[in-house]
């Protein structure tokens, strides 16, 4: 449920209960204190707190008039507050999205070194479910309100508008984000995105999805750092499941996302150690402290080695990716605060 609007029906249920006790205490009151009838009890009650100014069924005693000052006190109070809330609730009905936009809005301004997903659909969703898995803050610009509308979560916030137009871009922070993933079906649609966000943002990491092999060279040419080609990722997956089945359904177990079944991280060598005295993977030893095997090695220059040597210098700016069961992963982590 959308969170204003539940906020103001928090609101109403309140008034409405109070008013209900009200009522309640006012009748009991009358009838206990004046020895009134059920339905002259309610009448006394009614005509009080309205204050229209009838008559009483009969005078009233000094107790029965000091309840009366109460309970007229108590209704001003309560049904002031009955009309203000209704009040607010009406002339804010027709603005409500707009209240939702700018709240939304406020957090997105407040980001700095977030992801920018660009469309919400199979891929983006996919990318959005493994950023919130690793607790990546990230935004998601739909032109679609019914998608907005129905997945708009705090944890997944949406920008309203279309990805090639430089403003909705600047809008979803562009300028302070780390990356944009352009996910968008047609691929002209992400070669426009992936030109305006690099003019933006020269230093913006792009990744961009593509569904013909030919669009591929042009999106790198307009600045894309990587392109995916879902269509391609899937038919090799699928072909690789003929020739080596048991590699791929071990590759497939491994898991990269969440906090409790993780069994493969990359870190930066800056997390493990100071690097202003440079070390081998055999000094830190994370085999011996962790369990989880060093198999892959990036330089500050995006060269990789697969299953480095136990004398690989790690020098700054580089990464080692480690291999281990989930615990020993989150031992790793907790370990070295990863």
């Amino acid at each position: 449920m959308n969170p204003l609007i539940k906020f103001f029906r928090v609101r109403i249920y309140t008034a409405v209960f109070l008013l209900c006790m009200l009522l309640f205490i006012g009748v009991l009151g009358f009838k206990i204190m004046s020895d009134y009838s059920w339905v002259d009890a309610i009448y006394m009650t009614v005509i009080t707190i309205t204050t229209v100014g009838f008559g009483e069924v009969q005078p009233l005693d000094d107790q029965s008039k000091i309840f009366t000052i109460f309970l007229i006190l108590a209704s001003v109070v309560i049904l002031g507050y009955a009309i203000t809330v209704i009040t607010e609730y009406i002339l804010s009905k027709n603005d409500l999205e707009e209240l939702k936009q700018k709240k939304m809005q406020k957090k997105i301004d407040a980001f700095s070194g977030h992801i920018i997903i660009c469309g919400y659909g199979r891929n983006g969703k996919q990318a959005a479910k493994k950023l919130l898995a690793y607790n990546k803050p990230f935004v998601v610009i739909e032109r679609d309100r019914d998608v907005i509308d129905k997945f708009q979560t705090d944890e997944v916030p949406f920008v309203f508008g279309n990805a090639n137009e430089d403003e909705i871009l600047v809008q979803a922070g562009i300028a302070r984000a780390t990356t944009l993933i352009c996910a968008l079906p047609n691929d002209a649609d992400n070669l426009f995105v992936v030109l305006s966000a690099r003019q933006i943002n020269a230093k913006l990491c792009i990744i961009s999805r593509a569904s013909q092999e030919t669009s591929y060279q042009k999106l790198k040419l307009a600045g894309a750092n990587n392109v995916i080609l879902p269509d391609r990722i899937g038919g090799d997956h699928m072909a690789s499941l003929v020739v080596v089945p048991d590699l791929i359904e071990f590759i497939d177990n491994l898991s990269i996302v969440g906090k409790s079944n993780i069994n493969i991280e990359e870190i930066s060598i800056e997390k493990l150690y100071n690097a202003s005295e440079i070390k081998t993977i055999k000094d830190l030893d994370l085999r011996r402290k962790t369990g989880c095997t060093v198999i892959g090695f990036k330089d500050g220059h995006g060269e990789y080695v697969v299953n480095p040597e136990a004398d690989q210098r790690l020098v700054p700016n580089s990464k080692i990716i480690v291999l281990g069961r989930p615990e020993q992963i989150q031992k790793l982590n907790s370990i070295y605060d990863i």
